[in-house]
């Protein structure tokens, strides 16, 4: 079985209207969280700029929170703007919805396919997984990864999800030969 893996390249666009020049696309920038103290109370939030115009907004991670609630360690990322929870935050879909925002993935990951094997038994079966949510149509991914039309990847290939479906969750295929 041959593994291809989709990995992200870098972190998504925002699909995020902008109150001042109506732009859709906003991004995390150099990724910064805000932390504000409000007596016993914290905010945190994610800053993110319109690509437009360069307003940043405010998405809100924890409002009116407990300073004791959260986990000091946890509060020490958020202080230290620490890149990879940016990207956990960013990436986690009730994050997502609260802020009322949707990621755009174009040109933000890469498909990495094994060299070709010419000895390789037909039929072939590939198994492919995702390091991150990245939401793709099968039939273009595996179009993309062997070189073929879509109309050729809906003849050759048998899945065991459907082909035409966004998905980001591993799924396997296996590739008939050209007779």
């Amino acid at each position: 079985m041959l593994p291809w893996v989709v990995r992200r390249t870098r972190l998504p666009l925002l699909s995020l209207r902008c109150p001042d020049c109506r732009s859709g696309s906003a991004t995390t920038g150099q990724g910064r969280f805000r932390v504000n103290a409000n007596g016993k109370l914290l905010d945190v939030w994610l800053l993110v700029r319109c690509q437009s115009c360069n307003r940043t907004k405010k998405l809100t991670v924890h409002e009116r929170t407990p300073v004791g609630s959260l986990d000091p360690a946890m509060l020490d990322r958020y202080h230290a703007n620490d890149p990879d929870l940016v990207a956990a935050t960013l990436l986690d879909q009730w994050f997502a919805r609260t802020n009322r925002f949707a990621l755009d993935w174009r040109g933000a990951w890469r498909l990495d396919v094994p060299p070709a094997r010419h000895d390789e038994a037909w039929p072939v079966r590939v198994a492919v997984v995702f390091e991150d949510p990245v939401p793709v149509r099968p039939e273009r991914l595996i179009a993309h990864g062997l070189g073929l039309s879509r109309g050729e990847v809906l003849r050759r290939v048998k899945c065991d999800i459907p082909l035409r479906r966004t998905t980001s969750a591993a799924f396997t295929f296996i590739v008939m030969s050209m007779d």
